[in-house]
C-alpha cells in the first residue's frame, strides 16, 4: 500500500505505481489458465489468443477506439513512443518531426536519432507554466511535416495540455500529418477518447495506473501507416514483432477497465491529498513554490521548489524519514544536467535542482497529504 512499512509514504506514482489487486487477480488467472504461446495452433496456445484477443477488444472499448486492431501491444510506454515516432516517420517520404520540448526522453529521443538520416526535429518551447501553446505548433508545421506529438500531461509538472486543439490544428492544417500524444501520466487521472479527441497514436504504459510493469500499449488510427521497429516475427499484425506477453496484457486491461470505473472517486479523494499537501506546505513556508500552480494539473501532481535547498539533498533526507519523492522524472533521476523541462520552461539551472516531484497514487490513504507536507516542512527547516 502507500504507506512503506509502518510509517512510510510513497509519493512517486509517476515513476511507478503499486499493482492493483485486480491485476494482480487478473495476471494469476492468466497464467494458471495454461501457458502456451498464442501465436501456436493447440489447446492451449488457443486459451492464450483467445485471452490475449479478449483483453485487445476491451482496451479498444475503454478507449473509444474505432476497432481492436487499432491496438498494438508493447512492452511499454518507452517502445509506445518510439514505434509511435519512428514508425510513422519511416511510413512515408516526408521528413519533418515537431514534437514540444517538454516531452519525455522516449518521444525526443527517437526524433532526435531520426535526424541522423536525414530527418529534422523542431522543438516547440512551452510557456512559463509547461502549456505548448496551439498556435505555436501551428505556425511550425509545413508541407514537409510527418508527424506532431504533444503529450497530454507532462511527467514531472502534470500540467494538462492543450491536445485536443492541438489535434484539431494540425488537421485543419493538413489532415495528412499524423497527430501523437503520450497519456501515460494523464491517463491514470482523465479519460481518453481516441476517437473523440481526433489522435491518430496514442501511447499508455500499465504500471503508471496499476497494472504490471513490462506492458504498453499503442493505439493507431486505421487511417496511420506504421513501420515496424522491430524485426522478427508476425505478431501484432507485423506492426511489433515477439511472443506476447499475455499474462501482462490481461493484467494490463483489467487495471485500466477499474481505472475508468474508480475514475470520479480518484479525482476527488486523491486531489483532496495533493491539495491538502500543498495548503500544509504554504502554510508552514511561504517561500515554497508550487510549479505551474495556477495551471490545470493533473489532480495526483506537485512539483515544489524549496528555497536553498538542492533536490537532491531533500530526497536522501526525505527517504529517512519516509517520505518517498523524485526529482524529476524516473528517466531524468541521476542525470547531471537539470531537467529538459523545468529548463524549457525557462527556469534556471540553479532553481530547477532545487525542485521534487511529489505524486499521488490509487491506494494513498486518507491523511497522507497532510503527514506528508509535515514531514517535508521539518526537514527543511532542519536543513536550514
Amino acid at each position: 500500500m502507500t504507506r512503506i512499512g509502518h510509517d512510510g509514504i510513497y509519493l512517486d506514482h509517476a515513476a511507478t505505481t503499486t499493482m492493483r489487486p485486480v491485476a494482480i487477480a487478473a495476471f494469476e488467472r492468466a497464467t494458471g489458465a495454461g501457458f502456451g504461446n498464442a501465436s501456436g495452433h493447440h489447446g492451449p496456445a488457443r486459451r492464450a489468443k483467445n485471452a490475449l484477443e479478449a483483453a485487445r477488444e476491451h482496451a479498444a472499448e475503454l478507449l473509444g477506439a474505432e476497432t481492436p486492431h487499432s491496438i498494438v501491444f508493447t512492452s511499454g510506454g518507452t517502445e509506445s513512443d518510439n514505434l509511435a515516432i519512428t514508425g510513422s516517420a519511416l511510413a512515408g517520404p516526408r521528413t519533418s518531426i515537431v514534437v514540444s520540448a517538454i516531452e519525455h526522453k522516449a518521444v525526443i529521443g527517437p526524433s532526435r536519432a531520426l535526424e541522423r538520416f536525414g530527418y529534422h526535429t523542431t522543438l516547440i518551447p512551452p510557456d512559463g507554466d509547461a502549456i505548448v501553446p496551439p498556435a505555436a505548433v501551428a505556425d511550425w508545421i509545413d508541407t514537409d511535416t510527418a508527424l506532431v506529438s504533444v503529450m497530454a500531461a507532462n511527467n514531472e509538472t502534470g500540467t494538462i495540455e492543450p491536445f485536443p486543439e492541438i489535434a484539431e490544428r494540425v488537421r485543419s492544417a493538413d489532415s495528412s500529418i499524423v497527430v501523437h500524444t503520450d497519456a501515460a501520466q494523464y491517463f491514470v487521472a482523465e479519460s481518453v477518447d481516441v476517437a473523440a479527441l481526433g489522435l491518430d497514436l496514442v501511447s499508455l504504459s500499465s504500471h503508471k495506473f496499476g497494472g504490471p510493469t513490462g506492458v504498453g500499449l499503442l493505439y493507431i488510427a486505421p487511417r496511420v501507416r506504421l513501420e515496424p521497429v522491430l524485426t522478427g516475427g508476425s505478431q501484432e499484425a507485423g506492426r511489433r514483432p515477439g511472443t506476447s506477453n499475455v499474462a501482462g496484457i490481461v493484467a494490463m486491461v483489467a487495471a485500466m477497465a477499474e481505472v475508468e470505473e474508480q475514475r470520479s472517486s480518484f479525482t476527488s479523494r486523491v486531489g483532496a491529498e495533493r491539495d491538502a499537501f500543498e495548503r500544509v506546505l504554504a502554510a508552514g513556508d511561504p517561500s515554497v513554490v508550487v510549479t505551474a500552480g495556477n495551471a490545470k494539473r493533473l489532480v495526483h501532481f506537485s512539483h515544489v521548489c524549496f528555497e536553498g535547498i538542492p533536490a537532491e539533498t531533500l530526497i536522501i533526507r526525505l527517504d529517512a524519514a519516509g517520505v518517498f519523492a523524485a526529482a524529476g522524472s524516473a528517466c531524468q533521476s541521476g542525470a547531471r544536467e537539470p531537467s529538459h523541462v523545468l529548463t524549457a520552461m525557462g527556469m534556471s539551472d540553479e532553481a530547477a535542482r532545487r525542485c521534487v516531484r511529489f505524486t499521488f497514487g490509487w491506494d494513498t490513504r486518507p491523511g497522507d497529504g497532510a503527514e506528508a507536507a509535515r514531514r517535508v516542512l521539518a526537514m527543511i527547516g532542519a536543513l536550514r
